[in-house]
């Protein structure tokens, strides 16, 4: 079923995350596929939908600063100088997964990656979910990002419990993945380029902080 995001639409859509629903939701790239990061079975659930292995962690998106601490254990000053630098924006950082992170989102590498992103409607609605969800791409294992929610409709059907539409995609690229858990390195380009990282962290580019 598809809905629009609207202020009364809100309560819904938290509502069916509480229940252990899966919802599709425009994040601030593509479309991404959201549960409770800490209900396993959730979890378990928007891995059977993709078709993928366990091989794979799945990233979170969270709506604002203080959500980082329920993810994120002890993170590197890279960690740190990157988030000042790029957050909010299309930056998902890899840190070291706190104890209580489910191994489903891991995939047993201890490590986690995590983004605030530059989109007010796309934080709003996690907000409401309770500050985090899972954001996995809306698409079935090795198929193309999902760009509207037709696109995620015509993907899983009735399978996802509630398809948010959000509009259009508003990127033509992934978010910028960097494992920051101790020496940044890049695992996938993105939006942010990585010469521009690789500037931040010389110090050599200002705070692009809002």
């Amino acid at each position: 079923m598809i809905i629009h995001q609207t202020a009364p639409a809100l309560d819904r859509i938290s509502s069916a995350i509480a229940r252990g629903w899966a919802i599709a939701f425009r994040t601030d790239t593509f479309y991404g596929l959201g549960v409770d990061p800490f209900n396993r079975d959730a979890v378990r659930r928007i891995k059977d939908l993709k078709g993928r292995d366990d091989q794979k962690p799945i990233l979170i998106v969270i709506s604002d600063d203080d959500q980082l601490t329920r993810f994120i254990e002890n993170p590197s000053s890279g960690f740190g100088l990157l988030a000042k630098t790029f957050w909010p924006g299309a930056l998902t950082l890899v840190g070291q997964a706190r104890v209580e992170v489910p191994d489903e989102l891991t995939a047993g590498t201890t490590s986690i990656g995590v983004r605030l992103p530059d989109d007010e409607q796309v934080r709003e609605l996690v907000r409401a979910c309770g500050g985090a969800l899972t954001a996995t791409s809306a698409n079935p294992s090795n198929g193309a990002p999902a760009s509207t929610a037709q696109q995620v409709e015509t993907y899983f059907g009735d399978s996802v419990d509630l398809i948010v539409d959000g509009g259009q995609a508003r990127s033509e690229l992934p978010s910028t993945v960097v494992d920051a858990v101790s020496e940044p390195k890049l695992i996938r380009a993105g939006v942010i380029p990585w010469v521009e990282i690789q500037a931040a962290l010389k110090g050599k580019s200002q705070n692009r902080r809002r």
